[in-house]
């Protein structure tokens, strides 16, 4: 196994459309699965540490359920920050992780 990657979980654990969290080595994984493909951000957003499982994922797309900033779960990318009233603080992006699969096993780099 290359350098540096952890196995995580079976490819079979995160069907199309869903995300499931991760802990591995103390760090909080979200990975999804879009169309097929698996990628791996961070599981708490940046802006006030929401929990992105509890958003929503849509497309590529995972909302907070906090204040509703929207992250590329591709990149991790901030695709429209938080909303708080006529208050829209700037963010950072969430943490991205590479991803790999082996053997039917989803493994991240940390």
């Amino acid at each position: 196994m290359e350098s540096g990657y952890l196995k995580i979980a079976q490819k079979t654990e995160i069907t199309v459309g869903k995300m499931k969290k991760f802990v591995p080595e103390g760090k909080e994984i979200l990975i999804a699965n879009i169309n097929g493909n698996y990628y791996a951000i961070e599981a708490r957003c940046p802006h006030k540490a929401g929990e992105l499982l509890q958003g929503t994922l849509e497309g590529n797309i995972i909302t907070c359920p906090n204040h509703g900033a929207k992250f590329d779960a591709t990149t991790g990318k901030v695709i429209s920050p938080p909303k708080m009233g006529f208050f829209h603080p700037k963010i950072k992006d969430a943490i991205s992780y590479q991803v790999k699969i082996e053997n039917g096993y989803i493994l991240v780099k940390l």
